[in-house]
């Protein structure tokens, strides 16, 4: 059965927290894992398990139920992606936290109040607070697919253009995924009815317009996944695949190349055919970086 691992995380560590985000890990000093089962609570997390930080609450020195009702101010929602190691190479500047686990964000938000969380959640959080930011653990998910119902509704658009590419192993990740998927529509397309492809150009309804990562959101950072420079506009008549698959490529200079990999069938090089030569939209230093990952990682 998956395991919710719950940890706090106080305000004077807002740096370290932000830095752990933004490389996808999470790491403790050896000291506050030595004490009694602390270590191998951390070392019974598998791949795909989820983890709550909860930032910024109130004193945590009250008796037990004493956080059922409080807000936290933030909530961030991960799945671990690479199970407990060590590692001492310099990632916080205060210390070096050596034993880490590497984790997913999935979805954050703020102002979260203990109901969406329910009590057990909040207690493992109070808990944690007690123990130095040990993880604290229970068994399933439940609180992770309640937080999910009491989050604010994802931004709503005519059609959502989703596509899952990424194979999230859960729904609840699915769910999470989708909503991420959500927020970058409404930032990409604000409140149009209709947008242009940025590799063939279709003007279509938005229910045909997906916003595609350029770097593989699998593959990237956390900022990366958010950032704006990272998505563009890509149709699900064909556009959003070939992109994805590496069967057509963006080059240094802003044009559509087609990649070998369209000789698989005639039909499939004929389709990759009809983008070779067109100049992507938008395309400049802002957008280059992603390009190139692409290019590198997935069309060769």
């Amino acid at each position: 059965m998956p395991k919710t691992a719950y940890i706090y995380v106080p305000s004077p560590s807002r740096e370290n927290l932000e830095i752990g985000l933004n490389q996808g890990l999470w790491g403790w000093r050896s000291s506050a894992l030595d004490r009694a089962s602390a270590r191998q609570a951390v070392q019974s997390l598998t791949e795909g398990d989820f983890l709550i930080l909860g930032h910024r609450g109130p004193n945590s020195r009250v008796a037990p139920g004493g956080w059922a009702n409080v807000t936290l101010q933030r909530v961030i929602v991960t799945q671990v992606s690479r199970p407990y190691f060590t590692d001492s190479a310099p990632v916080w500047p205060d210390d070096a936290y050596p034993e880490r686990i590497g984790i997913d964000v999935l979805e954050e938000e703020q102002d979260v109040h203990g109901t969406a969380l329910g009590a057990d959640a909040m207690e493992a959080l109070r808990l944690s607070a007690n123990k130095q930011g040990a993880a604290v653990l229970q068994s399933g998910i439940a609180a992770v697919a309640q937080l999910a119902d009491a989050f604010p509704p994802a931004p709503a658009l005519s059609g959502d253009g989703t596509v899952d590419h990424e194979g999230a192993d859960s729904a609840i990740a699915q769910v999470l995924v989708r909503r991420e998927q959500a927020k970058l529509r409404k930032n990409l397309l604000g409140g149009a009815t209709e947008a242009a492809c940025a590799l063939c150009g279709r003007v279509l309804p938005i229910r045909f317009i997906r916003a595609a990562h350029i770097k593989r959101r699998s593959a990237a950072g956390r900022q990366e996944r958010l950032t704006m420079a990272n998505i563009m506009p890509a149709c699900l008549i064909g556009c959003d695949e070939l992109f994805e698959h590496g069967y057509v490529y963006v080059t240094d200079t802003g044009t559509i190349a087609v990649s070998p990999k369209s000789n698989t069938t005639p039909d499939l090089a004929v389709t990759a055919k009809a983008l070779e030569g067109r100049t992507v939209a938008d395309y400049g230093p802002h957008r280059a970086p992603f390009y190139t990952w692409h290019r590198t990682h997935i069309a060769n």
